[in-house]
């Protein structure tokens, strides 16, 4: 019975020795996500604005930290969701546990944003302007009225 046919066992479940991996469509190696700075100026909206306007890029927010999320599959991710370099896999991967990972299909983010109007909206709400300053474009002049 392949992977997605078969009906995943909640995390409580496993019986010992298990891998909960040999369960899961190894979501952690379809993205890599890297701290960046709280934005706290226009400028910093701006940067996060540049990275949203890359596909397969988003930005999340948890635990009041900042995310660069890059939605990418690891070459070495063998058709069976397991890794196909697991004896030499990087120490990145060796340090990462499943005690928190996204298993159960229902994790969710203090914030989400995958467009950069999603982070423009957002940063016209919270961020620093000088006086009179917007983020908006200017209105355009309004077209003539013919007799």
């Amino acid at each position: 019975m392949s992977l997605a046919n078969r009906t995943k066992p909640y995390r409580e479940d496993l019986k010992p020795g298990e891998v909960l991996c040999e369960h899961c469509t190894a979501k952690c190696c379809r993205y890599f996500a890297l701290p960046i700075e709280t934005p706290e100026e226009m400028a910093d909206f701006e940067f996060i604005r540049w990275y949203l306007l890359h596909d397969r890029a988003s930005v999340f927010v948890d635990d009041d930290s900042w995310y660069l999320l890059v939605h990418t599959t690891c070459k070495h991710l063998r058709d069976d969701h397991l890794c196909g370099i697991y004896e030499t896999r990087p120490q990145i991967c060796r340090d990462y546990t499943t005690d928190a990972c996204e298993y159960e299909d229902d994790w969710v983010y203090d914030m989400y944003f995958e467009t950069p109007e999603q982070i423009w909206e957002y940063a016209e709400a919270v961020a620093p302007r000088g006086a009179g300053q917007s983020i908006r474009s200017r209105k355009p002049p309004l077209l003539p009225v013919l007799n």
